[in-house]
């Protein structure tokens, strides 16, 4: 098995955005989260995603502003790295190379140049011990730094986030873990704890869930898994401590925050409700319901006019003080399960899944955006543990994106299953998909599979099902009216089998189906049963035809670890080998092929084509538990990559699932190089709605200004000095922290204006030398040219297309030629 270091595995498109708490700039108009591999900047007026802040190379783990500079946060991640950015402008400004997996980041303003990290205890990812350190970031002028000084401040703590909170303006720091409460105070270099009962009596849980610390006072608030608060005050005396209770959710409380004055206390839960708590008057409370999905984290504005909250659906909610929803970021839907596996939109290019419950959600991989919600069920969802509803389990596009068949399913308890087919037509007027036919009861058992004919001439849809039948579905056209309707065209089955899956050859001429052991293909033009394919033991799990030069080719995986290949001219077994293949999926742009393979606990990738017996790509230990979900998304700008090993990426890119809910994809150097070179663009002027539309026309309009300017104003950059202008250009366009200090730049730029005696007298003598040559040329337009002969003999410029100068050009011509460009060579030593 060969592994290229080339192709790397990273969290690109349908990132969790809710992974960690988010960051709202001093100015409110800014929104940073981590988002896989990158920090994601938004608009928080607009819900824009502006750019992304990327360079690491493990998930981000953490954001933090900069206390000192208000234009800079900090970002750690897994990679072992903290980086310093300016979010505006999306520079990287530093890497501190701290050497260990980084799980939260913490930071105080009268820390100065330290940083707080969370850190495993041992040198592994695997440990389960964690502890905080303090790390002292160095002074340097490299872009990369080893930060090694590290201090600890706590040992045994949680690597969750919300789980410690600097206090009174950065005094102490509290921890929380378990049934423990630890208090570090960094005056004394000693810390106290605080240990409650388990609490086991009528059923109460008073483990920790978060922690937040009063800004100004000595005040700590900690949420517990019974949804209770309790507020600790006097705690600098072990046995003295006090604490009191409020108490309004009903689940666990996930996060805690205190607003930047004090004084008010926002938390939130499984309820899907921002409480607003006030600290003088802890009774009274206020409510903003119907948030959507449980409440995982909170954030606040450092000028208190906006908050924040991620929610468990992968959504951040933008709320202006605590009244109005202003704004919504939605990623990728983050639920229980996929059931319908990754298809894509073949109009869109959208990928389509299972979203909120009873929805299918669009979301377009390369803007990394949800674009809608398409209700299928619709039925109200209702929020109760064990309550059997509706869910979306099925869903296909034909080869045009023209219709979308679903399939719904309930099972009652002690009653039958119920399942609805329902097939959506486009609608072009409203650009979306209209319900056409509702088929209830379209077969007696569990539908397995679910394909769409890729043949022009028909639109079939073929299902197969546990009840031992397989059934074609036809667009028939009613008498009455002129819109079409589906209608059952065949019921096939085989010796009693029940059949687990089906696929389509490329041109639709062919129809395989398994039917446990056996694989049959079918004409779907006459219904015939062409031939059965033998295999070794084991019931087929997956079928896939050949694209292309190999769509001769049928391959299939079996429960007995077999991967097999037909050939579809002779009939017969082309090869086989013993591999657990989990999922098989096929590029629709491409022979190729992957297969993943579970083994150990891990997955592995094989790339292939079914007429090669060696894969074009492999990696082991793509990621933990087994790949259920993949597919091939067609590239929205195409790779061209000579590489052989890399020319699998070309067309598509494979996106997979993992049993964790991460959507990963592979990235070659190439493709981080193109993204990396497009990211570095400037921000536009403050006051203008940053869009996509106004970035290309503002890019357009400064390029046309230039070249107005340059050829109304030819001596513009004549007049300039050279050294000025080089001065000039580096103070305004150099970013203002990374300048040095005023008294510095202040002699040098004086310097710059300054116009030597040498130089003057010798500008002085080359007015002069151009005034008499003017002169002589003045004198001499009358005389007739001695070259006029040659030019006869030869033709003139006008005989070869060539327009003819006037005297003032060829004076203009004569100046350039003569102009001193000796400046240029110490631009060019800059």
């Amino acid at each position: 098995m060969v592994e290229h270091a080339e192709i790397r595995v990273v969290h690109r498109g349908g990132s969790k955005i809710n992974f960690r708490e988010p960051v709202i700039t001093n100015d409110s108009r800014f929104l940073l989260c981590a988002a896989g591999e990158s920090v994601n900047v938004y608009s928080t007026s607009t819900e824009e995603y502006v750019h992304g802040l990327q360079g690491h190379t493990d998930l981000v783990t953490g954001v933090v502003l900069n206390p000192s500079n208000h234009l800079q946060v900090y970002s750690c991640s897994a990679d072992g790295t903290v980086r310093l950015w300016d979010f505006t402008d999306g520079i990287l400004i530093k890497t501190f190379i701290i050497g260990y997996p980084i799980y939260s980041i913490y930071i105080s303003e009268k820390h100065g140049g330290v940083v707080f990290v969370v850190v495993p205890m041992a040198n592994y990812k695997s440990s389960e011990l964690f502890q905080l350190v303090a790390v002292h970031l160095p002074r340097s002028g490299d872009q990369e730094v080893e930060a090694r000084e590290l201090s600890i401040v706590l040992c045994d703590v949680s690597p969750h986030p919300g789980a410690a909170s600097f206090g009174r303006e950065g005094e102490y720091i509290a921890a929380v873990k378990g049934l423990q409460l630890e208090v570090f105070f960094f005056k004394k270099q000693k810390s106290y704890r605080f240990s409650l009962k388990p609490g086991m009596k009528k059923g109460a849980k008073n483990a920790f869930t978060c922690v937040s610390c009063h800004p100004k006072e000595d005040c700590i608030a900690t949420g517990h898994a019974d949804g209770k608060i309790r507020m600790w005050r006097n705690f600098n005396q072990k046995k003295e401590y006090t604490y009191s209770t409020l108490h309004w959710h009903h689940g666990a409380v996930n996060t805690l925050c205190f607003t930047p004055e004090g004084t008010n206390l926002l938390s939130g839960g499984i309820e899907s409700v921002l409480v607003h708590w006030h600290y003088t008057q802890e009774n009274q409370k206020d409510f903003l319901p119907r948030l959507g999905a449980a409440i995982t984290h909170l954030a606040v504005s450092p000028d208190g006019s906006l908050f924040c909250t991620s929610h468990s659906d992968n959504k951040i909610t933008i709320i202006q003080s605590c009244v109005k929803v202003s704004a919504v970021i939605q990623g990728l839907v983050k639920g229980d399960g996929v059931w319908t596996n990754l298809i894509i939109d073949p109009r869109s290019k959208a990928l389509v899944l299972n979203g909120k419950p009873g929805h299918l959600q669009f979301y377009s991989l390369h803007r990394d955006k949800q674009l809608y919600n398409l209700d299928i069920v619709q039925q109200e969802y209702i929020h109760e543990e064990g309550l059997d509803q509706f869910e979306v389990v099925k869903a296909a596009f034909d080869a045009r994106g023209d219709w979308l068949a679903t399939v719904e399913e309930r099972r009652k308890k002690g009653a039958e299953l119920e399942i609805n087919l329902k097939l959506w037509e486009y609608d072009k007027l409203t650009q979306g998909f209209v319900l056409n036919t509702t088929v209830t009861a379209p077969h007696e058992d569990r539908i397995t599979a679910m394909f769409f004919s890729p043949s022009p001439e028909t639109t079939m849809l073929v299902t197969t099902s546990l009840d031992g039948h397989f059934k074609a579905w036809l667009l028939a056209d009613h008498s009455d009216t002129k819109e079409g309707f589906w209608a059952c065209d065949f019921v096939g089955g085989y010796h009693l089998l029940k059949p687990g899956c089906c696929s389509f050859s490329a041109d639709g001429s062919l129809l395989a189906v398994g039917f446990q052991e056996v694989v049959t293909v079918w004409s779907p033009a006459s219904w015939e049963l062409l031939t059965t394919l033998s295999q070794p033991p084991g019931a087929i799990r997956d079928l896939c035809f050949g694209r292309l030069s190999c769509s001769k080719y049928l391959l299939g995986t079996s429960t007995k670890s077999q991967l097999c290949c037909w050939n579809l001219l002779t009939c017969s077994l082309e090869w086989s080998t013993p591999m657990d293949v989990s999922l098989l999926q096929t590029d629709p742009l491409s022979e190729n092929m992957a297969a993943f393979c579970s083994q150990s606990g891990s997955s592995d990738l094989f790339v292939f084509k079914p007429s090669e017996p060696r894969p074009l790509y492999s990696q082991k230990a793509l990621c933990t538990g087994k790949v259920q979900h993949a597919v091939f998304a067609p590239r929205d700008q195409m790779l061209e990559s000579c590489e052989e090993r890399t020319q699998w990426l070309n067309r598509s890119q494979l996106y997979f699932l993992t049993q964790h809910m991460d959507l990963l994809t592979f990235s070659t150097k190439t493709e981080e190089d193109r993204l990396l070179a497009s990211s570095k663009q400037l921000m536009v002027d403050d006051s203008v709605a940053v869009t996509p539309f106004y970035l290309l026309l503002g890019k357009h309009r400064r390029q046309q200004l230039d070249k107005q300017e340059a050829l109304t104003n030819p001596m513009a950059e004549r007049t300039q000095l050279p050294q000025g202008s080089i001065a000039i250009k580096e103070l305004l366009h150099t970013p203002a922290h990374v300048l040095p200090s005023a008294s510095f730049l202040c002699a040098m730029f004086v310097r710059s204006l300054l116009i030597s005696s040498s130089s003057a007298r010798e500008e002085k003598e080359h007015e002069e030398e151009e005034m008499e040559r003017e002169k002589e040329e003045e004198s001499s337009e009358g005389e007739a040219d001695p070259r006029l002969g040659e030019s006869a003999a030869w033709g003139t410029p006008e005989e070869f297309g060539a327009p003819a100068l006037t005297k003032a050009q060829e004076r203009e011509l004569r100046k350039v030629k003569t102009f001193d460009h000796s400046w240029l060579s110490s631009l060019l030593d800059c």
